[in-house]
């Protein structure tokens, strides 16, 4: 045993005496602070913890003027203190104020401290605060010393976490009982009220210091036997797994062998921590450093060290996902990210989904829109923060979630939701009604969809069809490729739920963000842009051609309408019309009865197809407008970026300039055109595609009432001269003028 291990593991116990005693919260801070300095022969230490999502407060020190506790703060970022919270990374420095960044704080009387020491205070990526040494002495620390540090800072994220500094005259409030409101990006839009269901339940470590270090060393060990074999089992059962699934359960092995893994959580042992503490401060170095690293193959090796960790530590703990918790009557669903499989197997129940990562072109949220359920993303670090059974509300009009809200916060969304459902109830009674304007134009609703558990949504909402089958569903939620008569047998039932009404199936739409887990994600710089839809279908026409077979064949004796995703120039819509053709052919030689009618039509998604010859508008018996792709290609602003994604409005003039010249091009070749995407669901929008002329639009099946309601009082051609004269004046985007139209009194437009 070295003189650093020995130091660390007498500092720990003497902590650890403090931690034991029934104290109130700030006098164990105090305390804290005076053994640090003590054990290590410095005159300073202090403790700066979070007060709000923004700010450190000086919560302890001994050294530094203890007037200034709780009154000196600043800002993540501001100061070295600050700095270390926003990197978390140490700063070590033997002359603190000649620091890039150093704020001098008079109140604490640290101008006569010239060496420094920093270190975050973090728990799985969590910033809790800042843990500093100072001394008049100028000298830089050891590493040896930051180590020692480290180790300290981890046992006090700890016990912060456990509640060890919450009590009379506490420097903090108690954890997990704050109200905390946390934004995101709206991956699904709408308002939920309900009580938290982790996916993930998180462990928790209750005694950081070890007890007996070679009692903890033998149960590393035992742990990380048990982690190996699972994870050779996992190999053994694995041989109907493609190379890139190999190559993940060969990562975990690689990992759960690795000696530089295992020796760091040995050290951390030998210094006095506990071997799930260890864990877990391996863990949490694994997803800081996750946060810094740009380069995606090593963010996702880290991302496997983090979840080897998480397995490795409930081995430790006996802390698995069966908790013994009951899921609420109202649950919404709370993690760091889910797959459509995992998400389908909760079934129709969850009121909503808040996920600390996720994408609003992600699996769960295509599963979270075909169940018309909120959907919030990027919501980090909710995961640390929530616990089953809080209550939770979710505003997915702004992308807001509030944990654990305060009465008044309560009050104000009930009546939100209140006034929701009653314009709800006001649209039902439009069901049965058609989307018919002010001035007599018949506009055509349909709804997206993507699951059998969507289709009584086609007579509730009053769709008149389905505009959008979204077939790669029951691909993404599978280990492997469906087979020909499963798919035949679904689309069979989808097409006897839909009765006499029109359903556009769009064949497989993979790639970009929508990857197969049997699938060898392309190593791309811009999926989005890559191999993807309709390419990925004539490259590889195995996978096309059965499902092609599946659609002919469940449609035996029925409307066929078939839809190609993602085509960008003419050629591409021909190959694929030959090949749907072809497959015809095939069912006609081996005896299939055939559908009475087929419709083959393309999404126009690519600026490029909107320029296509003529012979593409003749060719196609009817297009669709894919909105969400098409807008992000025309603007260059990936929808998955939230600083760009909101700058470019759908009304904007040139948009809607080519949204009409498509439908001038239909009009022409006698082809049948639609909208569909988000837009076609938000009644300005489709109040305004409708007066440039697109008389059929695809959406949720909860906007439909709202887009009809809408429409019934509109007179397009007032609202045409509108959109014209505002396009005239020059103006960048005709909303304005629309919604001024829409919701002003007004006299009529000559």
């Amino acid at each position: 045993m070295n003189p650093g291990e020995s130091d660390s593991r007498k500092l720990l116990g003497r902590l650890k005496a403090t931690l034991a005693k029934d104290s109130a919260g700030q006098e164990r801070l105090d305390r804290i602070t005076t053994i640090i300095a003590d054990s290590m022969g410095l005159e300073v230490c202090s403790i700066y913890l979070f007060r709000d999502a923004e700010t450190l407060e000086l919560s302890a020190t001994e050294g530094l003027n203890p007037e200034a506790v709780h009154k000196t703060r600043m800002r993540v970022g501001e100061g070295l203190v600050g700095r270390i919270a926003r990197t978390k990374r140490p700063i070590n420095t033997a002359d603190a104020p000649a620091e890039k960044g150093f704020r001098y704080m008079a109140e604490t009387g640290e101008e006569v401290f010239s060496s420094f020491l920093g270190v975050p205070i973090q728990r799985l990526g969590e910033a809790l605060g800042v843990l500093v040494v100072q001394s008049k002495e100028a000298r830089a620390f050891s590493e040896d010393e930051i180590y020692g540090m480290e180790v300290v800072a981890m046992v006090i994220a700890e016990m912060t976490e456990l509640g060890a500094f919450v009590g009379e005259g506490a420097a903090l409030a108690a954890l997990h009982q704050r109200p905390a409101t946390f934004k995101g990006g709206i991956g699904q839009e709408g308002s939920a009220m309900g009580h938290v269901w982790l996916h993930e339940p998180r462990v928790v470590v209750t005694n950081p210091i070890a007890d007996d270090p070679a009692e903890e060393l033998k149960k590393l060990e035992a742990a990380i036997e048990s982690l190996r074999v699972s994870v050779d089992e996992l190999l053994a059962t694995a041989d109907g797994a493609d190379k890139e699934q190999m190559q993940v359960l060969e990562a975990y092995r690689m990992f759960a062998n690795s000696r530089g893994w295992r020796r760091r959580m040995e050290e951390d042992i030998s210094r006095g921590l506990s071997a799930a503490a260890a864990v877990e401060k391996e863990q949490t170095a694994a997803r800081a450093r996750m946060s810094q690293v740009p380069d995606p193959y090593l963010r996702e090796r880290l991302h496997d060290l983090n979840d080897l960790s998480n397995r490795l530590l409930r081995i430790l703990t006996g802390q698995g996902k069966e908790t013994g918790a009951e899921m609420p009557e109202d649950p919404i669903l709370v993690a760091a990210n889910i797959g459509p499989g995992e998400l389908l197997e909760y079934g129709r129940k969850l009121r909503g989904v808040v996920l600390e990562e996720g994408s609003v072109a992600s699996h769960a949220a295509i599963v979270a829109r075909a169940w018309a359920i909120p959907l919030i993303v990027h919501a980090g670090p909710i995961t640390t923060e929530a616990l089953n059974g809080d209550l939770i509300l979710v505003d997915g009009e702004h992308g807001v979630v509030h944990l654990r809200p305060e009465d008044a916060v309560v009050d104000s969304f009930r009546d939100k939701m209140a006034m929701e459902a009653a314009q709800q109830e006001r649209y039902v009674s439009l069901r049965d009604k058609p989307a018919e304007s002010d001035d007599g134009v018949r506009v055509r609703l349909t709804m997206n969809a993507g699951l059998m558990a969507d289709l009584p949504s086609l007579e509730s909402s009053g769709a008149e069809g389905v505009g959008l089958f979204r077939t790669e569903l029951q691909f993404l939620t599978q280990s492997r490729v469906p087979r020909r008569g499963e798919l035949a047998q679904l689309y069979s039932r989808v097409l006897d739920r839909a009765g006499d009404k029109q359903v556009v199936f769009r064949t497989l739409d993979i790639g970009s963000d929508k990857v197969l887990p049997y699938m060898k994600p392309q190593d791309e710089p811009n999926p989005a842009l890559g191999w993807r839809a309709i390419r990925v279908g004539l490259d590889k026409p195995g996978v096309m051609r059965m499902q092609l077979q599946a659609l002919i064949r469940a449609a035996a004796g029925r409307q066929l309408t078939v839809m190609f995703p993602f085509i960008a120039q003419l050629q591409e819509f021909q190959d694929a019309r030959e090949l749907l053709i072809g497959e015809i052919e095939r069912e006609r030689r081996v005896g299939h009865i055939l559908p009475t009618e087929i419709k083959i039509g393309a999404m126009l998604e690519t600026p490029s197809l909107a320029f296509s010859p003529a012979q593409f508008y003749k060719d196609a018996d009817f297009i669709s407008i894919g909105g969400n792709d098409l807008k992000q290609f025309f603007f260059a602003a990936d929808r998955e970026n939230e600083r760009v994604r909101r700058r470019y409005d759908t009304l904007n003039v040139s948009f809607l300039n080519l949204i009409e010249m498509i439908t001038r091009r239909c009009a022409e070749a006698g082809t049948p055109l639609s909208f569909c995407g988000e837009d076609a669901g938000r009644p300005i929008e489709a109040v305004t595609f409708a007066a440039l002329g697109l008389r059929t639009l695809s959406m949720r099946p909860a906007s439909i009432g709202p887009v009809k309601h809408l429409i019934r009082r509109t007179n397009l051609a007032e609202l045409r001269k509108v959109i014209d004269t505002a396009r005239g004046s020059g103006a960048q985007s005709v909303r304005p003028a629309v919604i001024e139209y829409l919701y002003k009194p007004h006299p009529p437009v000559a």
